[in-house]
């Protein structure tokens, strides 16, 4: 299978082989397009094609799993919107399948990686259960009953729920996001704008909190308390068994997830306190489940 993840920043592509083997994987920086069309992206993404199809010569994709942010229904292939990469109702599986000239599937990134980790990962074994991807936005996959839930594609946009109304502005358009305190690239942008140092990533943050910086620590707390928070609301709405969190900002490892878990157990009283775990399958959980869902695609087609 063809496996392409299309972010804000960069877009992955591999070939992934029926062992879940990830094969040549290659990495472009993301053309974000001013007049609002996929036609850039659609060539970057025939470019990594072909490259792999040289590479790996004797390899020959039967199918194509794309996956990408914003607001996406899978059942009809259609961005209806992706902030990060500027495009409104865009059709991408049919234009994504005939310049590949493949089967093509298409989903939300968050949703891909939630579903690899479902299937192969952490969240493996649970009924009820949400895939939180904290990257340089933030997103999460619902799992429930064992179903996923995507509600047309406007379920999971985790990101935007409201954490503080009187906050940040957010590129959504509304004011105090959580993807604002507790995304990776918030948290890395908010202290280069407050101390006018570029941090090495929202990593670079942490370890500057670790160093007994201030703004640093201040930022890495109010982060834990916006995503404690919304964990918290899910916990009250939806109960889950477990919310499993992958993404940049899960290799914080236990710097991350042992003041969290004090965080949202402080918040909960009689609910039902979902195990925080960090995800498995690392960066490529999205490729993964791209992969997974191409070779759902050509069984159905079959």
């Amino acid at each position: 299978m063809l496996a392409v993840d299309i972010g804000g920043t960069d877009i992955k592509g591999a070939l992934v082989d029926a062992s879940g083997r990830v094969l040549g994987l290659r990495r472009v920086p993301t053309i974000v397009s001013r007049d609002a069309t996929a036609d850039a992206v659609l060539g970057q993404v025939q470019q990594l094609a072909a490259a792999l199809k040289r590479d790996f010569a004797d390899v020959e994709p039967q199918a194509a799993g794309l996956i990408a942010p914003g607001i996406i229904d899978d059942s009809l292939g259609i961005v209806r919107r992706a902030v990060n990469l500027n495009w409104t109702d865009v059709p991408f599986r049919q234009l994504a399948s005939s310049a590949l000239g493949l089967p093509a599937s298409f989903s939300h990134d968050a949703r891909s990686a939630g579903a690899a980790e479902f299937a192969l990962g952490a969240a493996r074994g649970f009924d009820d259960v949400i895939v939180i991807v904290i990257g340089t936005g933030l997103s999460c996959s619902l799992f429930l009953g064992g179903r996923p839930h995507s509600a047309g594609g406007f379920g999971g946009e985790l990101g935007h729920s409201i954490v503080d109304p009187h906050g940040l502005p957010c590129a959504c358009g509304a004011t105090g996001c959580l993807e604002t305190l507790a995304s990776a690239g918030a948290i890395a942008r908010r202290y280069e704008e407050l101390t006018g140092t570029p941090p090495a990533g929202a990593r670079g943050v942490l370890e500057f909190a670790q160093a007994g910086d201030s703004v640093a620590q201040r930022i890495w707390s109010e982060a834990l308390d916006a995503l404690a928070l919304t964990i918290a609301q899910l916990a009250a709405v939806l109960a889950p068994e477990a919310i499993v969190i992958g993404g940049g900002l899960a290799q914080a490892g236990p710097a991350l997830f042992e003041p969290l878990r004090e965080r949202v157990d402080a918040l909960l009283t009689f609910h039902r306190h979902p195990l925080l775990a960090p995800a498995l399958l690392g960066d490529n959980a999205g490729l993964l489940g791209a992969a997974l869902q191409a070779r759902a695609l050509l069984k159905e087609t079959l």
